[in-house]
């Protein structure tokens, strides 16, 4: 479903990203971990197409990201850690915006499901009002609106949570693993260890642009039998590399 073969990004003498090989099963949800640094943002940018590797190439359901342009971005969903959104649009202008942009039918069935997913972030009594006055939190709920309703094969996310309050973490989790448990595969950057050990299939450390680690999320610990949790052998590696 996933595969990044030979992936390098470089910014002059930085190599942000060096030489990552990685292939991801449909209907996996794929937590990517690392420090601040480490090359995961960058990673996940050179998936959706917003920035180009140095050398390699990544490919989404057999299509090249470079070269299958159009056809991977309806393969799909993009959750920024940071939404830009068209803040003089009001959340139901900016649903219909972002999603005619990917030819959807505006018709009842998109009306039906807008209302349903502005229901379930609770933002339907905002459905009217300017996005310049939604908070931070409001804001990534909107952004998840507007990819959840297209329905796409594939979801890269880059810290979901962030934001987020307690309610809004519950359900977005609990939506995640039912996506995958459907057959949608979710690649996901996240900070947070805790998040990934509960929620994820797999898991992928990267330090320093490479990749130290990969494999089930019910299998690693078997493999570091003196760790007793995925945070005791995220530090292990990461300081050791």
């Amino acid at each position: 479903m996933i595969e990044l073969r030979s992936v390098t990004k470089c910014f002059k003498d930085l190599v942000a990203v060096n030489n990552l090989d990685l292939s991801i099963e449909q209907g996996t949800l794929f937590g990517f971990l690392g420090p601040n640094g480490a090359g995961k943002t960058t990673t996940i940018k050179m998936m959706v197409g917003l920035m180009r590797p140095t050398q390699g190439s990544i490919l989404i359901k057999g299509f090249d990201v470079q070269k299958d342009e159009k056809k991977v971005k309806k393969l799909i969903g993009y959750i920024p850690d940071r939404p830009y959104l068209y803040e003089k649009l009001s959340a139901e202008e900016f649903l219909v915006f972002t999603s005619s942009l990917y030819n959807l039918p505006i018709d009842r069935k998109f009306r039906s499901d807008m209302q349903k997913w502005l229901e379930m972030f609770s933002l339907l009594e905002w459905k009217d009002e300017l996005i310049e006055n939604f908070s931070h939190g409001m804001k990534q709920r909107l952004i998840m609106v507007s990819v959840l309703i297209r329905e796409p094969e594939v979801i890269v996310v880059d810290e979901p949570m962030v934001g987020l309050d307690p309610i809004a973490i519950k359900l977005v989790k609990d939506i995640f693993t039912n996506l995958v448990k459907s057959g949608r595969t979710i690649f996901m950057s996240t900070h947070s260890i805790h998040l990934a050990q509960e929620i994820c299939t797999d898991i992928g450390v990267i330090n320093k642009g490479k990749l130290i680690l990969k494999g089930k999320n019910s299998e690693i610990t078997k493999e570091f039998k003196e760790s007793s949790s995925l945070e005791d052998i995220f530090m292990k590696l990461t300081l050791e590399t």
